[in-house]
């Protein structure tokens, strides 16, 4: 048997959509076993696929109740897919690496840049140890804060393993939850506790590691780098605009807010501002949302969480520039000015890039969904949406796909983890850099 040794050659891009692709086939084939079942029975393979794809992915959408259908052991492998799925399995890599005292090649450097969207080499195994001391700390920190308010629920031992689960899940947004029936965190919608301890976990989760570091580095370099400053803006411009409309939309709706009291009512809100951001977990039933707020969410889950993440979407610096572009242009200037830096064109080339593909993407699924499933239209674009940012929150069409929209999602989530640009990357052809440029034309825009 001859040994193809050019897969050694491939791309960084290519080497990650392999690996997202082999972890996901091993995850399946693990959640397919009986042992994984509460009941013994074998999940169906492209069930298991599509749920190994959903943890592995971060993303939240489920077929069968994850806390009722798998055992523990079930739920375990889970676990371990979403902390593979949101630091990246180069990141494990390399933390098996710096464990056994293994230099890192340069090869794998290239990886570790190509996995944490960074734009050089420059510190990238420094970053790496912060992220996953920070990573750990703060799911220990989010795991012990939900146990200590479960226990008042179930036993010690139980809401443990319900802290450590939930913490896990909601710090890497993956959104799945062992409450049953699909009830997420339902139950604590006016829980102080819980939802601040689970705001908490997706916000830093959805950060992105770069400003996750600058922040911890605040205090000893007294300054923040221009990508943190857009990041952090961003972030909390999102949560606040959202917040404010979810609660104008849903206050006097009998099934969502109307029946809270207005610290709840405002708790709430907030709460399902944050969740869009791709954590999936969610306090409300998204199925009694009226269709302007869950049309707002859709864009929310659109936009999703900021480069390096565990989170997806076009990410929140893609948005500001974006914004940016739009601003600039209305004013007659040729240039994107953000906290007193231009951004270079080859950044706003970019972003339209990621923008153009990734709405065509929405489009398209959205279109093939709208054939193969029996939901309303707005219905159908939510699930898309919320497959594409790896977000997880659902109208309740996910359990009823059809084997095609299984297909479908189970790709859309796959797309959305890796990220438009990095899958064309790995499976276009190389392309040799251009050594001469055409003359300039114009045409009329607008």
């Amino acid at each position: 048997m001859k040994v193809n040794f050019n897969v050694l050659k491939w791309s960084p891009p290519r080497i990650l959509v392999s690996g997202f692709a082999l972890i996901i086939v091993l995850g399946a084939l693990l959640l397919s076993m009986p042992f994984a079942s509460a009941t013994g029975e074998r999940l169906p393979f492209i069930d298991a696929l599509f749920t190994a794809t959903s943890a592995t992915c971060v993303t939240g959408l489920v077929i069968v109740d994850t806390g009722t259908y798998f055992s523990a052991a079930g739920q375990v492998i889970l676990m371990c897919l979403f902390q593979l799925g949101g630091l990246g399995f180069m990141t494990m890599a390399t933390l098996v690496a710096l464990v056994l005292r293994k230099k890192i090649s340069l090869r794998e450097r290239l990886l570790l840049q190509e996995a944490m969207n960074q734009s050089s080499m420059e510190g990238i195994v420094k970053l790496i140890r912060r992220v996953i001391i920070y990573s750990l700390s703060i799911e220990l920190v989010g795991a012990l804060l939900f146990a200590s308010r479960f226990a008042a629920d179930m036993p010690l031992g139980k809401a443990l393993y319900f802290g450590a689960f939930h913490a896990v899940s909601l710090f890497n947004n993956a959104g799945f939850d062992i409450f049953g029936n699909y009830r997420s965190l339902t139950l604590y919608v006016d829980d102080v506790v819980v939802n601040f301890t689970a705001m908490l976990l997706i916000i830093t989760g959805g950060l992105g590691f770069v400003v996750m570091s600058d922040l911890m580095e605040f205090r000893k370099n007294k300054r923040l780098s221009l990508h943190s400053k857009v990041v952090l803006s961003m972030t909390g411009t999102l949560i606040a605009v959202g917040t404010i409309v979810i609660f104008i939309f849903e206050f006097s709706n009998t099934k969502t807010l109307g029946s809270l009291d207005l610290g709840g009512k405002i708790l709430a809100s907030f709460f399902q501002s944050v969740t869009p951001r791709t954590a999936g977990a969610n306090t409300l039933d998204y199925t009694q949302l009226r269709q302007a707020t869950m049309f707002f969410t859709i864009i929310l889950m659109f936009i999703g969480a900021s480069p390096g993440s565990t989170g997806g979407g076009i990410k929140t610096t893609t948005f500001t520039t974006l914004v940016g572009a739009v601003i600039a242009m209305i004013r007659g200037r040729e240039d994107i000015v953000l906290f007193r830096y231009r951004l270079g064109k080859d950044r706003i080339f970019k972003a339209l890039t990621i923008t153009l593909i990734s709405l065509l993407l929405v489009i398209i699924v959205t279109m093939i969904l709208s054939m193969t499933e029996e939901h309303a239209f707005i219905e159908l674009l939510f699930e898309a949406t919320s497959a594409f940012g790896t977000v997880g929150l659902s109208v309740g069409v996910t359990p009823d796909l059809s084997l095609v929209g299984k297909i479908v999602i189970a790709l859309t989530m796959f797309a959305g983890r890796l990220g438009p640009l990095t899958l064309a990357y790995a499976l276009g052809p190389r392309t040799e850099k251009e050594l001469y440029r055409h003359p300039e034309g114009k045409i009329t825009i607008g």
